[in-house]
């Protein structure tokens, strides 16, 4: 590094404090250039501030005539003189005489050189004077700019900042210079454009890549953009240039303590961290000290971290002995490990060297209310307090008042004030603080856990009920606790805290994913454990709940001592009708030391109101088993008890509930509500006992009026924001949404920033279809400065209305910010993109709206990557909000036939939710449309392991097995279906197809039967009727299923298919090959009847009618119309209607007009699938038609055989072969095919009877043949030929 560079070093380690540092870099100067006397002057500048004055004074004395250095080494040398134990002022006054007359002679160097000086030992105005003088002589030196925007700066005033930051730039005119680098970095970083500094700073990197300082503050800069991987990465990038890097090893220390909650590597890492403050600092006592204050605050009282802190605390001590403020450190220390005498000592050896210390005398007040000297406290309070106006308001002073005032039985009202006040006083410490070492001192997470407990005894013990308003207490502990967990994730404490919290809230799946984070990161956590057997209480899982009970004593032996414990225990057992063992545990619990006597438990880890809530409980959950076991003497007694134990205590008012509910369960609705109407607003339990009284008018009275009158008098006898929530709330349980918008607009005037009150009124304005009114509400309170988040709503609410234009305006609008960092708004950030996108998706802007969602995909990234640590209780629902983006990118991306980028955002959906049944069965859809069987068969069965009773998934199977042709195992599948849900007609209809394409259609009535034992009323249900039709068309009975088919035909599920049926049993009621010509001729005689021309023109009238009752609503079912309506054209056998539809079936084919046969050959090379199976039948028919004509046999034959592979029950196909066997003489086989087209024909079809009867005649079984020629004749007793050509010579041939 050149001379240039090592001097900003030096700069940076004066302003740092980094003395011994300063040190090393000047020896370094002077070993490389030894001529330059600015190096000598700071290494004994650096001597100095290591505590070695004579040393520090013989070498500016040598210096004192040089050039350069001489002004700024006479300033040292009284400087030094000063900081001495026995200061020389004869020798002080001699050389300020000389400062004096060098000053007036000084040249611009001399100037620079001691202004720098003077700024470094922190005398601003005089170091400003000389600058300004340098400036002045040397015509704005650039230099001289440079250290006065440094000067600016450090005085940390805005308007200051502002000029220093055109001096820097000027500064940086005529190339890159470290020093205006590093303070340009630091001038944008104290306006909080940290993304400009750190800029800035990886500019000083690429320039000057040993200067180490540049990566120190990159770090910081890191931090404070809260992007704690990029901070680790420089940290240890720091570590490889530099092992013992002390601001590197306090950083990776502070993020294994505060984000990973790893005490073993924490501690380790302060271990180097003390090691590399012996060797590189050594004698820097305040460094030692500072270090400290972080950790301390941040460790959750672990003891490991607090033993490696007190040895740093005591080097510092050692090094300073008569420092207050290290003894006052020491004093916390003590309290934080528990040793509240050891503390006392401290804190009484800080005053003795300093009697005005503050914060020692706080510390002392502490260790007296610790210690119940209540009177010696309240005296030194009194002083303290006098004296606050001139010291400022402190957050630890008021905590004091409050706590004294708890312990004096205090109202509620004023410690809950007091507490509110420590909060705002403590918050307003941090305001515009960056996420930075300091900011961790400052947020003092201990400070507010200890005083987020004290909150905790004046909170509702029980969990909250489902929609009932959350208290305010519990809602400001929860926004307290979120800051903690968000910075220090890592602190179980607090996560604990918060799950506490959240259960008590009745967010019972907030407390477990709180309690899942606690436990994954330390499983002996025995707290952990018992709060989640109340929370696996809540949600009825018995034995989790007893399970975690086993593991907190295994882990806790003392939890048997808590009533908590035994109360969960007792409980788990009534639920599970354990009856008896439940009492046997709560006579346990009552023989507890102190259960029988308010106060006694003073001892015990719980606080007094906590601990008399649960012995309450466990007298009140003994009433409950007793009763329950039939035992009412025994309930009564017990409650007896109760009044008797509890009468006269803050908990009275829930033993008279619980009387009341004795009461009711006896029957006694007017003695329970006798018992709760003396209840006046200044008990506590006020609000729960009206509560109890209005849920006792609605539930077993009726009376809608006095259910509302309990919460009117709620909010008359305390008008609070509460009140009138809880009575709006009321109001839209009755449905009265207009009344509730009085009262929640009542409970928003008191509390103005409030969003959910805000939101609640938006959705009762909805409720009341008041749409324009909760519009104009939205508007109004978004312009009064509302949460953000009310621009969701109403976006919603905008997009509900079909508002689109709007919607987009107001999702634009939120968006349109600064880049955030702050997990919330990353989140609300998300959830507005997602919302954006479905309104563009409804604007048919697929474009914009896939934009959106991939930019909600990188702000969720982004959430998930920090939600874990900083808010784990949020982690499933971003999770799922996380595979709900990538499933709608998938969806976009089926819509542009992508099908491989679909397939990977829906794997990636899996990911985060791998227990998404829908996504999962998306992708199998997706997978069996991309032609990936195999993939699309390993996810159904994935599905079915989780939900046997997935029907799409069964049918996805039943499809699979469908398109490999496995009929039997398609079948199997549905059959399963309809056994658990017999009236499914969506599913009878494939079966009936499947059973079909078996040959197994006479299996199909017993699914009828099942149907009409299911439901009494199938018979008249559109689907019933729709599959009824569909199996008798399909066995060869056309009318009837006309009949049944037009009993479906108006039904909006059923009628579009029932209509296309209908058409196409007109068009061709005997199943007749379209265009095939070859049984055409054979019947040429009976197709030009007059009689049956005149039929087929009837069918095809109401065939047109029916044509018309059509409404398709895709792209497909359109071109299905067209080609039903050509389908018509065709069959009124007219020329110039067929010549018509030809074109049109051009039209929709394809732009030429090759031969029919040509365009079959091409179907016939396509792949067999499902949705087109009929039309590759008919396709096959017809051209096998045509090679049959040809005497082609043997490729007809195939193509038949196709036919028949895909469908089993195909009477044409059979037909068609019993045919070509005919024409080749192979009378035994063709009368096996026209025998399996007479059975899957229903024995209906005239032609195939003669033509069996026929066969078998030939084939010489003339018994078969008089059978047959017997059925046709009885139905068909007019059919011409059968009697005179087969029956009449099958007799003749059997005669001998």
């Amino acid at each position: 590094m050149d001379s240039q560079g090592l001097k900003t070093l030096i700069n940076y380690y004066c302003q740092e404090r980094y003395f011994h540092h300063v040190l090393l870099v000047a020896s370094e100067g002077i070993k490389k250039y030894g001529n330059d006397p600015i190096f000598r002057f700071y290494h004994a500048y650096g001597t100095l501030m290591e505590g070695k004055t004579q040393e520090a004074l013989r070498e500016f004395e040598a210096i004192k005539n040089k050039q350069d250095v001489s002004l700024c080494s006479l300033i040292a040398l009284i400087y030094a003189h000063k900081m001495s134990p026995n200061p020389d002022r004869d020798a002080i006054l001699e050389t300020d005489a000389k400062v004096k007359e060098q000053r007036k002679e000084a040249g611009p160097k001399a100037l620079y050189h001691a202004g720098l000086f003077l700024w470094h030992v922190g005398q601003h105005d005089k170091a400003k004077e000389y600058i300004d003088r340098m400036i002045k002589m040397s015509n704005g030196s650039k230099e001289g700019q440079v250290l006065k925007a440094w000067l600016d700066i450090t005085r940390g005033k805005e308007t200051y900042t502002k000029k220093a930051l055109r001096y820097f730039e000027e500064g940086l005119q005529n190339g890159n210079d470290v020093f205006a680098l590093l303070g340009k970095a630091q001038c944008l970083e104290m306006r909080q454009n940290y993304s400009g500094a750190l800029e800035t700073v990886n500019q000083i990197i690429v320039n000057f890549p040993s200067f180490l300082p540049a990566l120190v503050q990159k770090m910081k800069l890191q931090l404070a953009l809260q992007d704690w991987d990029q901070t680790i990465e420089t940290a240890q990038r720091l570590m490889l240039q530099d092992k013992q890097n002390v601001e590197a090893l306090r950083m990776l220390a502070l993020y294994y303590l505060c984000r990973e909650g790893d005490i073993e590597k924490a501690a380790a890492t302060l271990e180097n961290l003390g090691n590399a403050l012996d060797a590189m600092e050594p004698q820097n006592d305040q460094l030692f000290y500072k270090i400290t204050l972080a950790f301390s605050r941040t460790c959750g009282r672990s003891q490991l971290i607090l033993q490696k802190i007190e040895t740093l605390l005591e080097r510092a001590f050692n090094l300073t002995p008569q420092q207050s403020e290290y003894a006052t450190e020491l004093g916390y220390q003590m309290i934080l490990q528990g040793k509240v005498k050891e503390a006392l000592k401290w804190y009484k050896t800080a005053m003795t060297w300093d009697d005005t210390s503050v914060s020692a005398l706080i510390g002392f007040i502490r260790c007296q209310l610790i210690e119940g000297h209540l009177q010696d406290a309240d005296q030194q309070l009194e002083i303290l307090g006098e004296i606050e106006q001139s010291i400022g308001k402190s957050a630890e002073l008021t905590f004091l008042h409050a706590v004294l005032a708890m312990k004096k039985n205090k109202r509620q009202e004023e410690v809950i004030n007091l507490l509110n006040d420590v909060l705002d006083t403590h918050f307003s410490h941090l305001e515009d603080l960056p996420l930075s070492v300091q900011y961790f001192e400052k947020l003092n997470p201990d400070f507010l856990l200890e005083i987020i407990t004290e909150y905790l005894n004046f909170c509702p013990m029980q969990p909250a009920s489902p929609g009932q308003p959350l208290s305010p207490l519990l809602r400001r502990c929860i926004s307290v606790l979120e800051i903690i967990v968000r910075t220090v994730p890592g602190l179980l404490q607090a996560v604990l805290l918060i799950a506490k919290v959240k259960y008590l809230s009745g967010d019972i799946e907030a407390a477990y994913n709180n309690l899942q984070h606690c436990l994954e990161h330390s499983p002996s956590y025995a707290d952990a454990h018992l709060l989640m057997a109340q929370v696996y209480l809540s949600q009825e899982k018995f034995k989790l709940c007893s399970q975690s009970l086993e593991l907190c004593l295994s882990y806790n032996f003392k939890v048997r001592e808590y009533p908590l414990y035994h109360l969960i225990k007792a409980q788990s057992q009534k639920k599970m009708g354990e009856i008896a063992e439940a009492i046997k545990t709560l006579h346990m619990a009552l023989s507890l030391p102190g259960m029988r006597k308010i106060g006694a438990f003073s001892k015990s880890k719980y606080k007094k109101t906590e601990d008399a809530s649960h012995r309450l409980s466990i007298f009140l959950e003994l009433v409950e088993v007793h009763r329950l076991n039939g035992e009412q003497h025994e309930a009564a007694k017990v409650l007896q008890d109760a009044i008797h134990e509890f009468s006269g205590t803050s908990e009275e008012l829930r033993v008279t509930i619980a009387n009341a509910d004795l009461a009711l369960a006896q029957g006694g609705v007017e003695q329970a509500l006798t018992m709760l109407r003396n209840v006046t607003s200044e008990q506590p339990y006020f609000i729960e006992v009206k509560e109890k009284m209005a849920d006792i008018y609605l539930k077993h009275r009726k009376e809608k009026m006095l259910y509302i009158t309990c919460y009117r008098e709620i909010a008359e006898r305390m008008p609070s924001p509460r009140s009138f929530l809880l009575l709006g709330d009321a109001y839209m349980n009755i449905q009265e949404p207009e009344e509730a918008i009085v009262a929640y607009e009542q409970a928003l005037n008191q509390n103005p920033k409030d969003g959910t009150l805000a939101s609640k009124i938006g959705n009762a304005l909805v409720k009341t279809h008041n749409y324009s009114k909760a519009i104009t509400y939205y508007e109004a309170a978004l312009k009064s400065g509302q949460q953000n988040y009310l621009c969701y709503d109403l976006a919603e609410l905008l997009l509900k209305l079909k508002w689109y234009d709007k919607a987009e305006k107001v999702l634009q609008h939120a968006l349109a910010h600064e880049p955030v960092n702050e997990l919330s708004a990353l989140m609300e950030n998300g959830r507005s993109q997602v919302l954006l996108a479905k309104v563009y998706s409804k604007m048919e802007r697929p474009d914009d709206a896939v934009t959106s969602l991939q930019q909600a995909r990188e702000l969720q990234a982004r959430v998930l990557k920090r939600v874990q640590m900083e808010q784990p209780d949020a982690v499933p629902a971003q999770k799922h909000l996380a595979a709900e983006i990538c499933a709608e990118i998938a969806k976009h991306s089926v819509a542009r036939r992508d099908y491989e980028k679909a397939i990977k955002f829906y794997r990636e959906a899996l990911v985060h939710c791998e227990t998404d049944n829908k996504i999962m069965l998306e992708l199998a859809r997706l997978y069996l449309a991309h032609d990936d069987p195999d993939a699309c068969l390993r996810h159904c069965a994935l599905l079915l392991q989780s939900d046997q009773d997935s029907e799409a998934a069964t049918m996805m199977m039943a499809d699979l097995m469908f398109r490999k042709q496995d009929y039997e195992q398609a079948v199997f599948h549905l059959q399963q279906l309809l056994e658990r849900k017999p009236d499914n007609y969506m599913t009878l209809s494939r079966l009936i197809d499947f059973l079909r394409r078996c040959g197994k259609l006479e299996d199909v009535p017993r699914f009828f039967l099942m149907a009409e034992k299911h439901n009494s009323r199938a018979k008249l249900e559109p689907g019933y009727q729709y599959c009824k039709g569909l199996y008798l068309w399909y066995t060869g009975e056309p009318n009837d299923a006309l009949r049944h088919f037009n009993k479906a035909r108006k039904d909006s599920d059923w009628g579009q298919n029932a209509l296309y049926n209908m058409i196409e049993i007109c068009l061709n009621p005997d199943n007749e090959t379209i265009g095939g010509e070859v049984f055409e001729n054979l019947d040429g005689d009976l197709g030009n009847s007059t009689e049956k021309q005149e039929s087929v023109q009837l069918a095809v009238r109401t065939a047109e009618k029916l044509l018309k009752e059509l409404k398709p609503q895709t792209a497909q079912g359109h071109v299905q119309l067209r080609i039903m309506e050509n389908y018509c054209l065709m069959a009124t056998k007219q020329k110039s209607n067929v010549e018509q539809a030809l074109t049109i079936f051009t039209e929709i084919a394809t732009s030429e007009i090759p031969r029919a046969r040509n365009q079959l050959k091409r179907i016939a090379k396509m792949n067999w699938n499902p949705i087109d199976a009929e039309d590759f039948e008919r396709s096959w028919l017809l051209l096998a038609d045509i090679y049959i004509q040809s005497a082609k046999y043997d490729i007809a034959e195939e193509l038949l055989k196709r036919c028949l592979r895909h469908n089993r029950s195909c009477c044409k196909a059979y037909e068609y072969m019993g045919y070509i066997m005919e024409k080749e003489q192979a009378y035994t086989d063709a009368a096996f095919n026209y025998e399996m087209a007479w059975k899957h024909g229903n024995q209906t079809n005239p032609a195939i009877g003669y033509k069996l009867a026929f066969n078998y005649l030939k084939a010489k079984r003339y018994v078969d043949a008089i059978d047959v020629c017997h059925q046709v004749l009885e139905a068909h007793p007019a059919y011409p030929k059968i009697r005179k050509d087969i029956l009449d010579k099958a007799r003749t041939s059997l005669r001998p």
